[in-house]
């Protein structure tokens, strides 16, 4: 569930035992390697997971052999005004219904679709279509998110999705909870751990509505 705080949004999923991740990625897992309980003078946990476990942002790197890993993705990108635009199509979202909503350079665009009613991951979520990437990557967005743990889709086309954004400039974030989120025009603070070399890392996202 979605926290709010002095007007802020918490669209981050939980990290816990018995998330969803990826298929055949590895669980994630905490546990605690000391524990006051069992009379040591501190809890201490051990967390084991992927880069891309939860909500998390894709570097160039993930996709891309010499792209920019996560700790070289300017602050800028992910902290300032964005727009959730709440998306229709139960299959991927097409240029179709992006035509209706004139994206413009420089925004951040959070898709919200029927993914962000899932508890479980199914291999029919909804996806950005390699046309509306194009589209993306036309209008000149500086990044975008989704309610999936993929931009891409599961049977379709997932590595030239991701490439086409990401070779633009176009950076990532997926795995947001945005089912009690409206769609118009909010501030956004995402904040990926900083990795160094790495092609991803999970992240804490939160939004809050602009003044209309």
């Amino acid at each position: 569930m979605n926290s709010r705080i002095n007007n802020w949004i918490d669209i981050s999923i939980e990290n816990k035992n018995g998330m969803t991740v990826w298929p055949g990625d590895p669980e994630f897992s905490l546990k605690r390697i000391h524990e006051i309980d069992k009379g040591d003078i501190l809890n201490l946990s051990l967390i084991t997971m992927t880069s891309h476990t939860g909500t998390h942002m894709d570097a160039p790197l993930h996709w891309i052999r010499d792209g920019k890993s996560i700790d070289e993705m300017p602050i800028s990108i992910t902290a300032g005004p964005a727009r959730v635009i709440e998306i229709k199509d139960h299959e991927s979202i097409k240029v179709s219904e992006l035509k209706d909503y004139g994206l413009k350079k420089g925004q951040r665009i959070l898709f919200k679709t029927r993914n962000s009613h899932k508890d479980k991951f199914t291999e029919d979520f909804v996806y950005i279509s390699v046309e509306a990437a194009e589209l993306i990557v036309q209008t000149g967005a500086l990044m975008v998110g989704i309610d999936a743990l993929s931009v891409g889709g599961f049977h379709a086309d997932g590595k030239l999705i991701h490439t086409t954004l990401l070779e633009a400039g176009v950076w990532i974030i997926e795995g947001l909870g945005l089912s009690q989120v409206e769609a118009g025009d909010y501030e956004l603070i995402c904040l990926p751990l900083k990795l160094t070399g790495c092609d991803g890392a999970p992240s804490r996202a939160i939004i809050r509505k602009l003044a209309e």
